[in-house]
């Protein structure tokens, strides 16, 4: 029998011919993907361990292995992508050649594939962070033929929505999917209220809530659980009380949760009452709180300062055998202390030594700050030795309240021997350790214990004079000490202790009280001791002269502050353009408003106000400027001399006198004006407007060339 021929090895190069079920694909792994090289070996090189050169304080990390060179930043392979489905990054990339922009370039790509699955588009939809591109490709898909979502690619499209903030278009998929033919079940319903519930949306999650009740999807303990819990959470008790009623109807069984959250919600709200009521019908129905059920609630209460309603919870608390443990008595105690309740507090915290309780040492410095702002020093030094005969050593908040407390009674050598102890501690006193002694030795008039006090500190590495400037910062705060601070100050510049911002605080106090003068003699004083007075300085400066009716000096306070390169302070500005006001130099003072507003951040709302007048007076009517008088008033700025100025200034130069006079007319009709004033600013509106007509006058002279034959007949007017 003959050897059958042969079969002829065939194969095929190049791509295959397309058909309708085989489309081609072209390019590396994936449409225009790069295949991915494996990296080099690892190659590890050793090192010797050198003895001489180890730090043990520093030790040097082991040799490594070189690392492979890092992936190129335009890599389409990126980490998310590899954990995809070749056909999932496939779509992906089609979305990327097209600049993630949907048009018929995209539908054409996706067209290659045979179809697209409900799957593939919830895995497509997971990555994708492009809203449009998103939905324009969901509704793609739900147009092939044969095809529709399921409840993951539902799900997978609203998640996407809700992480482009389009909430409210993801809020809307039960009714498309309900259009579609696919009834959202309850896990729809949740996935948009976990969403809500996590962004703090309140409002939107009691929306989705009514939405299931509208489509009949009775939600489980556990969603009710949840929406009750971000009503509470976000302030919407009695829609969360309103939600409860419909649990109940459900039939459904409270649980602890349900009950605690709805317990503090009504705690929180104040109503003690109702949350008694709840806890007795989980006692009912269900268990005795614990410890962390009462805890939590006692929590809730003290932060919202409702001391009775704790208290109250405290007593049911015991009423039902239950122990608190020391996180109770903490959160009571505490609370009480910052209530002012430092009494019953202190009953407390014998309570839990008679018990055996671990008590922190931070009970035992609440305690002792809470007797210290109520006067009992002596309470809290006896907590002190209590604390030491416990075994714990004080720290610095502790010891800061008890020498504060100490020179609130005029015990400031006892003060002085904590202070001294503290430091045998090993504790590093800061400024508000020694501040209430130097407040004390000043009001005492002991200026030796004062500076004695100013040596320790410098000796113990203070910065004396910045602290010294913080000291008088904090003592002039009250207007009854401003005086015993400069008398405390005229015996510290004899001993050096004196500088730039301790003189600009007392300026400022000084101007503060009305004791101009003596402001401006401090002043004097800097110059003359060769102190480098800065723009701060300067800018009290300022309002000390224009209050002294010194408007040159003033102004050249003003241009010192320009020359620093520095800015006047908005105070300076406000006074030194009122005061020019009030000279009739409206010119010099609408510059500096201009002026102002450029420098500062926030300008003062009278001089937006004067540059809006400015503008209107442009339109030279009355009634317009009198129309933005009235939303000044509203906007609660009542006009003032600046304003009136910026009238007379805009009519002058675009209006009339006629027109400016009725501004004013108005004014005094709404009582804003007095007849004197009236009268006042008319004299200044007719001098102004002499003024501008003159200016004209020279200006069209000088422009004819008229100016020099004037001079040569002797005219001396043009020269004054």
């Amino acid at each position: 029998m003959p050897n059958p021929k042969p079969v002829k090895p065939y194969f095929f190069y190049g791509h295959r011919k397309p058909s309708q079920n085989r489309p081609v694909v072209r390019g590396g792994l994936f449409s225009n993907r790069q295949t991915i090289k494996s990296p080099p070996p690892l190659t590890s090189r050793f090192v010797p361990f050198d003895l001489q050169k180890w730090d043990p304080q520093n030790p040097s990390p082991p040799p490594q292995a070189s690392k492979p060179p890092p992936l190129a930043h335009n890599h389409s392979l990126t980490r998310v992508s590899r954990l995809l489905s070749p056909i999932s990054r496939f779509i992906i990339d089609a979305f990327r050649k097209n600049g993630n922009h949907w048009g018929p370039p995209v539908v054409t790509e996706l067209r290659k594939l045979r179809r697209v699955t409900p799957d593939l588009v919830a895995e497509v939809l997971k990555v994708e962070n492009n809203p449009h591109l998103a939905s324009k490709f969901f509704h793609w898909a739900g147009k092939q033929k044969g095809y529709k979502h399921n409840f993951a690619s539902y799900n997978a499209f609203a998640y996407c929505l809700n992480r482009s903030s389009l909430f409210r278009a993801a809020d809307q998929l039960p009714e498309l999917m309900d259009s579609q033919g696919k009834p959202p079940t309850e896990k729809q319903f949740e996935i948009l209220i976990r969403m809500h519930s996590d962004a703090h949306r309140g409002l939107r999650v009691y929306y989705v809530y009514q939405k299931m009740k509208k489509f009949g999807v009775k939600p489980r303990a556990f969603l009710y659980n949840k929406i009750m819990d971000a009503l509470i959470k976000t302030g919407h008790l009695d829609l969360a009380l309103s939600v409860y009623e419909d649990f109940r109807s459900d039939g459904l069984v409270e649980d602890s949760l349900t009950y605690m959250m709805l317990v503090k919600g009504l705690c929180k709200d104040g109503r003690i009452e109702e949350a008694m009521e709840l806890l007795g019908r989980m006692r009912m129905n269900l268990c005795k709180p614990d410890v962390f059920a009462y805890t939590a609630m006692i929590k809730v209460l003290v932060g919202e300062g409702n001391l009775d309603g704790s208290l109250q919870v405290w007593e049911e608390m015991k009423r039902d055998g239950v122990n608190p443990d020391v996180m109770a008595y903490v959160t009571l105690v505490a609370g009480l202390c910052k209530g002012g309740r430092v009494g019953k507090g202190y009953e407390l915290f014998k309570e839990m030594k008679e018990k055996g309780i671990l008590i922190d040492r931070a009970i035992y410095g609440t305690l002792v700050e809470a007797f210290v702002e109520n006067g009992k020093v002596g309470s809290a030094c006896d907590l002190l030795k209590d604390l030491v005969d416990s075994g714990y050593r004080a720290d610095l908040r502790i010891y800061n309240s008890l020498i504060e407390g100490l020179c609130n009674v005029k015990r400031v050598d006892k003060a002085h021997t904590l202070f001294q102890v503290l430091q045998q501690e090993g504790l590093e006193p800061d400024f508000k350790t020694v501040n209430p002694m130097l407040v004390s030795y000043a009001e005492m008039k002991r200026m030796d214990g004062f500076c004695r006090l100013l040596v320790e500190m410098n000796k113990l590495g203070f910065s004396v004079i910045d602290d010294i400037s913080k000291f008088f910062s904090f003592v002039v705060e009250k207007k009854e000490r401003i005086m015993m601070a400069l008398e405390v100050f005229e015996d510290l510049k004899v001993k050096g202790y004196s500088s730039v911002p301790v003189y600009n605080i007392l300026m400022e106090a000084l101007l503060k009280i009305g004791e101009v003068k003596k402001a401006l003699s401090l002043f004097n004083e800097m110059k003359n001791l060769n102190f480098e007075p800065d723009s701060t300085t300067y800018s009290i400066a300022v309002i000390c002269f224009v209050e002294d009716g010194n408007i040159q000096e003033a102004c050249r306070c003003h241009n010192k502050i320009i020359e620093m390169s520095g800015v006047p302070s908005v105070a300076a500005y406000c006074s030194l353009t009122k005061g020019l006001c009030n000279i009739g130099e409206i010119d010099e003072a609408i510059m500096l408003v201009r002026d102002c507003l450029g420098n500062v951040t926030s300008g003062p709302m009278e001089f937006k106000y004067t540059l809006t007048i400015l503008h209107v007076c442009k339109l030279g009517e009355a009634e317009k400027v009198i129309e933005v008088l009235n939303e000044m008033m509203q906007e609660g700025c009542p006009p003032n001399e600046v304003i009136y100025s910026a009238i007379i200034s805009g009519m002058c130069k675009h209006g009339t006198l006629e027109e400016a006079r009725k501004v004013f007319t108005k004014l005094k009709e709404l009582k804003l004006l007095s007849e004197a004033k009236t009268i006042v600013y008319d004299e200044i509106l007719i001098e102004h407007m002499k003024r501008k007509t003159a200016d004209l006058v020279v200006s069209g002279l000088k422009f004819f060339g008229l100016e020099s034959k004037l001079k040569a007949k002797g005219c001396t007017l043009l020269s004054s």
